[in-house]
């Protein structure tokens, strides 16, 4: 019966985490939209969308190798299992023993490999412009988030994503100036690696400074859908990941009971509420930056991290 109920609940994780994404991503445009004093879309636009693209035919360029049929699928594997692998009602799953930051970073790293190899398949102007700013983007935000999990590991003495919530979580933690640092660095990283304003807008299309949309222009149909869930599982990924490491309440333990794991999920919720809402603030409140600011950016998360990391090598209490 053990194995059967944390099998199941190994399930719910996985399936939440699905679920979920686009509805993130739906609250997050309603929430700008009537900030801006518009209607927005609907809430559950995201699905619709995504059912729609399912239904369409793929249209794929005569250039087109093997990689770019395949890669979709590749980039929604990689990003569907890193972002199930993050605790988001319940810690102690059963896979939980591969919820490491490393893994989940490699993971990430991978998906967006295929991404940029897949936007230069074809050979258009636009998809060489689009991986080539997303590797930009990748080559400082990869090492601000190692660096940002060697803080987490020399806190909780542990990358494992469990024990870091369960470490960070006790009262022998308490605040420290290392752990602020890693938190606003994990949030630069975070609207970098999601093209968020202002280092992309995921609104426009047609934009000569974007940056994921120009590596999918040759997409449609169900691989289009393929990668509109991958990128709605990444920014829920990140949100996940910030509520399990910064904001470790709520979650339900191994064997709990049904009215636990109920807590779970609207702690769970109401972190996603929350997030939400102040993502869409923060991109209704600031202006996106030119493309040669950017590394300015995303390079302070670095330094805020290689910072947290030597605060810590000086003292253990900071």
């Amino acid at each position: 019966m053990e194995l059967i109920e944390s099998l199941l609940v190994q399930g719910m994780q996985m399936a939440l985490v699905l679920l979920a994404a686009p509805l993130l991503a739906g609250y997050v445009r309603k929430i700008k939209a009537r900030l801006q004093r518009r209607q927005g879309p609907p809430i559950l636009q995201p699905y619709r969308d995504i059912l729609r693209l399912l239904k369409k035919e793929a249209v794929i360029a005569e250039s087109a190798s093997w990689l770019f049929r395949v890669a979709p699928y590749m980039i929604f594997a990689a990003t569907w299992v890193a972002a199930a692998l993050v605790p988001t009602f319940a810690t102690g799953l059963m896979f939980s023993w591969s919820a490491d930051l490393i893994a989940i970073t490699a993971l990430l790293g991978s998906a967006r490999f295929f991404l940029a190899l897949a936007g230069m398949d074809v050979g258009t102007a636009f998809g060489g412009i689009g991986s080539s700013r997303e590797m930009m983007i990748a080559s400082l935000a990869e090492p601000a988030m190692l660096l940002i999990v060697f803080t987490m590991a020399l806190v909780a003495r542990s990358t494992q994503l469990s024990d870091v919530a369960a470490m960070l979580a006790s009262p022998e933690v308490g605040l420290r100036v290392s752990l602020g640092l890693a938190l606003i660095a994990l949030v630069i990283v975070a609207i970098a690696e999601n093209g968020r304003i202002p280092v992309d807008n995921p609104a426009t299309h047609l934009e000569l400074t974007m940056v994921h949309e120009a590596m999918v222009l040759e997409y449609s149909g169900r691989h289009l859908a393929m990668i509109e869930i991958a990128s709605f599982l990444k920014l829920l990924l990140y949100v996940s990941l910030i509520g399990c490491i910064f904001v470790p309440w709520g979650f339900a333990g191994t064997g709990s009971g049904l009215w636990r794991y109920a807590l779970g999920f609207a702690a769970y919720g109401a972190k996603l509420a929350v997030a939400g809402l102040l993502l869409a603030l923060f991109e209704t409140s600031i202006a996106k930056m030119r493309v040669f600011r950017l590394p300015d950016f995303v390079g302070a998360a670095l330094m805020l991290g290689l910072l947290g990391t030597l605060l810590l090598f000086v003292s253990r209490s900071l």
